[in-house]
């Protein structure tokens, strides 16, 4: 099997890293929710030596995110579980949740598990980080924007770029505050939420 490779990932590793680096600087352990190809893991991973990354995933995507866990060899980057939105987390506690680029591809309905299940499984005062692209009252951030919201609908209708709006309402009801909502590279955002 080829190692699987996204240039996104690779294009917003960085300016990603420097914001969620100080950000859970008081942090043991992540858990990611959809790991994707898993490049982001490896390199938080080894940016992070003091943050245990555990990697998440759908079981189909699991062979490509073992490869690159595989061959960063780590000591504190965990092979993925299967973590499917519709079923519950096979976790306990956990201090942090990162998830990137994973709103506008799953349905509203599972956005909405999603934050049930950071109510259920985040430690309290624990610490949430969401990566990806948002539209603010309604509107599009950019013409790209627009284009890949229609793009995304015409594969799947369900899918689709969401309004910060309902997501911060999403975080509150499931106890979280937004601490800060950063521009990103390539009209996405990073929002970072903190567990009352």
């Amino acid at each position: 099997m080829t190692k699987p490779f996204s240039q996104a990932c690779e294009n917003n590793k960085d300016p990603i890293l420097a914001l969620l680096a100080p950000f859970i600087s008081n942090i043991s352990s992540v858990l990611e929710v959809g790991s994707g190809t898993g490049q982001h893991a490896v390199h938080f991973a080894q940016a992070l030596p003091e943050v245990v990354w555990q990697t998440s995933d759908l079981a189909c995507n699991h062979a490509g995110i073992t490869q690159w866990c595989d061959e960063a060899q780590l000591d504190n980057l965990r092979r993925p579980i299967t973590l499917d939105l519709t079923q519950h987390w096979p976790v306990e506690q956990v201090p942090a949740i990162y998830t990137a680029n994973t709103f506008h591809i799953v349905s509203p309905q599972l956005v909405v598990r999603f934050f049930e299940g950071v109510k259920r499984h985040l430690s309290p005062h624990g610490k949430v980080v969401i990566y990806g692209p948002f539209n603010y009252q309604g509107q599009y951030t950019s013409v790209s924007n627009a284009e890949f919201d229609a793009f995304l609908k015409s594969r799947d209708p369900n899918s689709g770029i969401r309004d910060i709006e309902w997501i911060v309402d999403l975080a509150q009801a499931a106890g979280l505050e937004l601490e800060a909502d950063h521009a990103m590279p390539a009209n996405n955002r990073l929002l970072c939420f903190i567990g009352q």
